[in-house]
């Protein structure tokens, strides 16, 4: 069988993309050329609606196991062989399904400051058009009813950010040494060091890698009357994908998209007001999350998050929290 041995499970917009393809330069690792295959957030076929954009997505999924596993037969001999699907983490059922099938797997998890994590997941959806709401937090307030219709999981953008009930489950599944957790900045501030533990934590040979490749920054088109022209028709477009052909679909919203995006500025940053309104969404998961780790996660609480970078590094590998769960690097 060709199956991975390990997997980038968590969490979306959280750098995932960028270590992905630090890690394919390691020669004794091989990373799936398709860098989201989504294959255990599924027994079958994913489902054929959801929200703006997702049937597109569900196009993507790998979900037959011979597809699945000839992503990896590739690899040279005696590599280790890993995917990246951040959605992993999030997804309970999906965490059973791999236990079930790659009991042995290990599972590397980026934890970002959840309300930075989720603005960029909704300005993600909000530069390609298909996000009609032009405000981060009344975005987040119609969650709970997305989430009812059945949109995808990266519309999900709290619930995604809440790590301390999905690392809760994942330590019921797997043991806490086949499991590394550690911060988003440590990726972005000391690569190297990040990377060696990656290394060891793999078994894999350290001082091999020391940079990881620098991610996209979204876009952030202004709201006009233009953008609202632009976004309508992307989301007619991306709904007409269930009779279009694959193809003719995804060329008419490309071609929408960098329409959109044109010569628009960066991503802005989240205002404290922006903060303010979103932290209570994560307050209790994140003293779970610290109860969890051993770890103070409060400057997730602060004006500006996500200070600590390495949190509990130590080069000869993970410390135990008080309930004898690995600290989060």
């Amino acid at each position: 069988m060709s199956l991975p041995d390990f997997f980038i499970a968590g969490a979306p917009k959280s750098g995932t993309t960028a270590l992905h393809a630090a890690l394919a330069r390691h020669p004794s690792l091989y990373m799936s050329a398709v860098k989201e295959p989504k294959f255990f957030l599924t027994d079958g076929p994913p489902p054929a609606r959801g929200g703006p954009g997702d049937v597109r997505t569900y196009r993507e999924h790998v979900w037959r196991r011979d597809d699945y596993e000839a992503l990896f037969d590739p690899a040279p001999a005696g590599a280790l062989r890993g995917e990246s699907t951040p959605f992993y983490l999030y997804d309970r059922a999906a965490q059973l399904r791999i236990r079930a099938l790659i009991p042995d797997a290990k599972l590397i998890v980026v934890l970002r400051d959840p309300v930075e994590r989720a603005h960029s997941n909704w300005t993600h959806l909000w530069s390609a058009g298909l996000d009609p709401i032009g405000d981060v937090v009344q975005a987040c307030a119609q969650e709970d009813r997305r989430i009812a219709a059945g949109w995808a999981e990266f519309w999900h953008y709290t619930a995604l950010g809440r790590y301390g009930e999905q690392l809760e489950h994942l330590y019921t599944v797997f043991p806490a040494d086949q499991v590394m957790v550690f911060r988003y900045r440590a990726l972005i501030e000391h690569p190297a060091g990040l990377l060696d533990r990656i290394c060891g934590f793999l078994g894999v040979p350290e001082g091999v890698l020391a940079e990881v490749p620098r991610e996209n920054v979204t876009a952030h088109p202004r709201l006009t009357r233009r953008h609202r022209a632009l976004s309508r028709a992307l989301r007619v477009g991306t709904a007409a994908s269930t009779v279009l052909p694959g193809k003719t679909e995804a060329v008419m919203t490309s071609v929408l998209e960098r329409r959109l995006q044109q010569d628009a500025p960066p991503r802005q940053p989240l205002t404290w007001q922006e903060r303010q309104a979103l932290i209570p969404r994560f307050e209790q998961d994140i003293r779970l999350l610290e109860t969890i780790t051993g770890e103070s996660f409060r400057d997730w609480l602060q004006p500006r998050g996500d200070s600590g970078g390495l949190v509990g590094a130590r080069p000869s590998g993970q410390r135990q929290a008080r309930n004898g769960q690995p600290r989060a690097y």
